[in-house]
């Protein structure tokens, strides 16, 4: 595949649009808007894997596109799925859930073309500061957590509550670049001068 070729997208997330920019890949915006509750006592890598899949199905259904690439990103703390918070209480639920420990980030990758669906997940752990409650009420106050998985962005002022990560930062954003570009069959090449 060119990195110049047009592929569809099946996510609105801004930061998966930036990501693939990286790659060299034009990207059309196509939301799949498919109900994201997972099933009962589902496994985190399971679940960002099936929503990864659905979405591209769901998206290839309506638009027959060549190639659609489509993502799921879950925060993973001990067998919780951390989803994006409903309200600022949920906010406070995670964010505390969260100080002081290790977590994974979990993000299932799916590439739908005329060879079939390929898919991956890419696991990332990272560790928090303890937070006080004092950093909370600020961050919450921000309106960052709204809409992001465990109610923190890493490449934002979430980045203040990170202590350290172990694997692909671009996976905690929302879209692993080297796991991307070679489900994609891009030139790996193409990541020397941008490393993860």
């Amino acid at each position: 595949m060119s990195t110049q070729q047009r592929i569809v997208l099946a996510s609105r997330s801004p930061r998966r649009i930036e990501l693939l920019s990286r790659l060299g890949v034009e990207a059309e915006v196509v939301p799949a808007d498919i109900d994201e509750s997972p099933f009962v006592n589902e496994d985190p890598v399971a679940y960002v894997e099936r929503l990864a899949r659905a979405k591209a199905t769901a998206v290839h259904e309506r638009t027959h596109a060549t190639v659609i690439l489509a993502a799921d990103t879950t925060v993973d703390i001990n067998g919780e799925i951390l989803g994006q918070p409903v309200d600022e209480h949920d906010m406070r639920r995670m964010l505390r859930l969260l100080s002081a420990r290790t977590h994974r980030v979990h993000t299932g990758v799916a590439v739908l073309s005329n060879q079939g669906m390929a898919s991956q997940v890419v696991t990332t752990l990272v560790t928090f500061h303890p937070v006080t409650d004092e950093t909370l009420e600020w961050y919450i106050a921000t309106g960052e957590p709204q809409g992001k998985a465990g109610s923190y962005a890493i490449q934002g002022l979430g980045g203040t509550l990170v202590e350290r990560i172990r694997g692909s930062m671009s996976n905690v954003v929302g879209l692993p670049l080297k796991e991307t570009a070679i489900l994609l069959g891009l030139n790996p090449e193409i990541l020397a001068s941008d490393p993860d």
